[in-house]
C-alpha cells in the first residue's frame, strides 16, 4: 500500500531535533493553525515529477516550506535548521504507524525567499521549495 508523502514527510521533520528545537511552535501540514505560536514550519505539496511507471512507489514532489518567525531573523533561523535536516540528505528511513518507508534523496529548488506573511503581518516567513524523492511503499 502506498503512503502519502506528505505523512512521511511530516514523521521524518517531527524527529529531527535540529528542526524542532528551533521550530518550537510546532510543524503542521498544509498550513498554520489559527494564532499558532511562532516560529514554527508548515509544508505542502505544490506538485512534482509523474511517477516512475517502472517504478511506482517512488515518487518526487515538489514541497513548498514555510518558515514562520515573529522576525525576519527568527524565519531564518527556521529555514535553516529545516536546510540543515533536508538538504543532501539519501536513503533515510522514516516510521509511520509502525511501517518503514524511505526518502531517498532531498534537493532544494532554490535558495529561500525573505517574506513577509500576506495575510498576518505580524509574521514573517522565509519561502523555499524542495524536490523530495520517496520511496512511498513499505519495506
Amino acid at each position: 500500500m502506498n503512503e502519502d508523502t506528505n505523512s512521511i514527510i511530516y514523521a521524518y521533520l517531527n524527529a529531527q531535533t535540529v528542526l524542532t528545537d528551533v521550530a518550537t511552535g510546532g510543524i503542521f501540514c498544509p498550513r498554520l493553525p489559527e494564532n499558532t505560536v511562532l516560529p514554527a514550519l508548515s509544508f505542502n505539496t505544490r506538485g512534482g515529477l509523474p511517477p516512475n511507471p517502472h517504478i511506482k512507489p517512488i515518487v518526487t514532489p515538489s514541497v513548498q516550506f514555510d518558515c514562520y518567525g515573529s522576525t525576519p531573523i527568527e524565519a531564518r533561523e527556521v529555514y535553516r535548521a529545516l536546510y540543515d535536516v533536508l538538504e543532501g540528505i539519501q536513503m533515510v528511513d522514516v516510521v509511520v504507524d509502525g511501517s518503514t518507508y524511505k526518502i531517498l534523496s532531498a534537493m532544494e529548488e532554490g535558495q529561500g525567499q525573505d517574506r513577509q506573511d500576506e495575510e498576518i503581518l505580524t509574521y514573517f516567513k522565509v519561502l523555499t521549495f524542495f524536490t523530495i524523492m520517496v520511496r512511498a511503499e513499505a519495506t
